[in-house]
């Protein structure tokens, strides 16, 4: 009996595939967790139980198509974080209300439908003050958040690593610590001047002891970053000291910078339809067809407005992209406005130092793209790679791209290695770039370009020329 007949075998799936199936098994469920308002003041963070949502913008410049692609943008983050978006609003200001983000007009509008449509949560287009969060929840009477605390809070779901989940609670306590708010005398934690015998004096009200608690814990939060930080940068060290070219793949979220690595790399990390799907670095190694050795590493998604908080966080995590040789900058170009998310992605780059690396465009997503739009798209970036991640269309030219763009090694040299130091000829190939081989009695003849360190350890064996 053949029992591969009878019992057929399937391929082991991914680690990115089991991640996607735990991802998906783990969906909030509509109606199970309540979403009522409620005031929090301990120092662990609001978190959001998001269901049935009401979006607010304010369109203050550029043109309408603009602020309606942020108000899109933001419906998928919430979306994203497992809510469901019932409605959308967007008012015409020159600048946001300094009281509360929108109008009074306004205000009472987005009450009207936040009532008939029986929505428990808004969430506005833009970074609230802690006066704007405070007046609008008094107005509408249920729970606003901000742009800012739904990305945090998406971070805080797909986050997975020792790291990522320290960066991500680090940027949520400085978002909330401004946003502390408490309840007067109800909120003493002492008797204060009228506590009676032994409690007499200023004492110390619950909203300071959370906020020293909170103080206290973004402290640890950074000596425990600044460790795995001395360890990201030793590994970094290795592959400098090594001369091995580092490629880093940037890009907007979801414009499918991990199906590039997966693609270019064979890398099978999670990949998945959603904004910012991946957030831990993962970084892979791949070989030119000379067999040169370079490391690819796929980063966070950037995206408009990216708060402040993560960027401070994760910036030992950024500066993976600074310390790169070359940066692919990965673009949608399914989206409405390419230009517009490169602009955000770039203007993140220079914010951590990275704008002055060599970049390679990549426009992705091309079996999605109508003729018109490629007509554009190639007008928009004439010098850039067309690839589809999804199909495989253009990933050859890709790599051959990316190893075209490659620092050279700076030094050329012909030698003579013996049969017997084979190690040196492979270190030649995966660090260098081998221009001519040929075998005689003593030996083998190479001519190749290599770093300075590995050329110190081959002249001894350089072939002297007339």
């Amino acid at each position: 009996m053949n029992l591969h007949e009878d019992f057929p075998t399937t391929a082991a799936p991914s680690t990115g595939d089991l991640d996607l199936e735990a991802r998906q098994a783990l969906r909030r469920v509509a109606g199970v967790a309540s979403t009522e308002l409620e005031d929090v003041n301990d120092a662990e963070y609001r978190r959001l139980r998001l269901e049935r949502v009401v979006l607010v913008g304010v369109w203050t410049e550029g043109t309408i198509e603009d602020a309606e692609n942020s108000l899109d943008e933001l419906a998928q983050l919430a979306e994203t974080a497992g809510s469901e978006v019932v409605d959308g609003l967007i008012q015409r200001r020159s600048k946001p209300d300094a009281g509360t983000f929108i109008g009074s007009g306004k205000v009472q509008e987005v009450k009207d439908t936040v009532e008939a449509l029986g929505a428990d949560t808004v969430i506005a287009d833009g970074e609230l003050s802690p006066g704007q969060l405070i007046a609008l929840e008094k107005a509408i009477n249920v729970k606003v958040i901000d742009r800012t605390a739904l990305i945090l809070d998406i971070f805080a779901q797909h986050a997975k690593s020792a790291e990522g989940k320290a960066q991500v609670e680090l940027a949520q306590l400085q978002y909330l610590l401004p946003r502390l708010r408490g309840w007067g005398d109800a909120m003493s934690r002492q008797g204060g001047s009228n506590g009676g015998v032994g409690l007499r004096g200023p004492g110390e009200t619950k909203l300071e002891t959370d906020r020293r608690r909170i103080r206290a814990k973004v402290a640890k939060l950074r000596r425990e970053l600044a460790k795995l930080t001395v360890t990201r940068e030793t590994k970094r060290d290795s592959r400098s000291r090594n001369r091995v070219p580092g490629v880093a793949i940037a890009g907007y979220t979801n414009a499918g910078k991990s199906s590039l690595l997966n693609a270019l790399t064979g890398a099978g990390i999670l990949v998945q339809d959603a904004l910012f799907a991946t957030l831990d670095t993962s970084t892979r190694r791949s070989r030119t067809a000379e067999g040169r050795e370079y490391t690819v590493t796929d980063t966070v998604g950037f995206v408009r407005h990216l708060p402040h908080q993560l960027v401070e966080a994760f910036r030992s995590t950024l500066e993976e992209v600074a310390e790169a040789d070359l940066i692919v900058h990965v673009i949608d170009g399914s989206h409405a406005d390419p230009l517009g998310q490169a602009e955000a992605v770039r203007e993140v780059l220079a914010e951590v130092g990275a704008e002055d690396i060599p970049e390679l465009v990549v426009v992705n997503k091309l079996d999605l793209v109508d003729p018109d739009g490629l007509l554009q798209l190639r007008s928009d970036w004439p010098d850039a790679v067309f690839v589809s991640a999804h199909s495989g269309e253009g990933i050859d030219k890709l790599r051959a791209a990316i190893e075209g763009a490659l620092p050279q090694p700076d030094t050329t040299l012909t030698v003579c290695i013996p049969y017997v130091r084979g190690d040196l000829v492979s270190r030649m190939r995966s660090r260098g770039e081998v221009l001519s081989t040929e075998h005689r009695g003593d030996g083998t003849v190479i001519t190749a370009r290599v770093d300075d360190s590995l050329a110190g350890e081959l002249r001894a064996f350089v072939l002297e020329t007339d």
